[in-house]
């Protein structure tokens, strides 16, 4: 299920930013090529339609997010321990004080005797 979420939100996705590029911008856009009058779909009809259908795919995009975080596959072992939560416990304590012999060694060699 999650698989199939993923890939209606790529689709949503890419027919979102195929409609904002064909929006009407200052310069013109798909609705400064149909300003004939006899077109059964006019300017202001294209943009209507183009408007309505950014906003349904924003929608479903939404939706969708929501609908895939829903469904992301978790495990067992997984729900009880994170990655990260593992990495905390496996981590070294910075303030840990290696453990150096506190007191100097003793000497083995008493005072030795010149030779003569």
């Amino acid at each position: 299920m999650y698989t199939l979420i993923t890939v209606l939100i790529f689709i949503t996705c890419a027919l979102l930013i195929l409609i904002v590029l064909v929006q009407n911008s200052k310069g013109g856009g798909l609705a400064s090529n149909f300003q004939s009058s006899n077109q059964i779909m006019g300017v202001r009809k294209t943009t209507d339609f183009l408007e309505k259908a950014t906003w349904y795919l924003a929608g479903a995009l939404l939706v969708l997010s929501v609908m895939g975080s829903a469904f992301i596959p978790r495990s067992a072992e997984e729900a009880n321990q994170s990655a990260i939560q593992e990495q905390i416990e496996n981590a070294v304590d910075p303030n840990a004080v290696p453990d150096f012999p506190m007191t100097a060694p003793a000497e083995d060699n008493a005072e030795e005797t010149p030779a003569e």
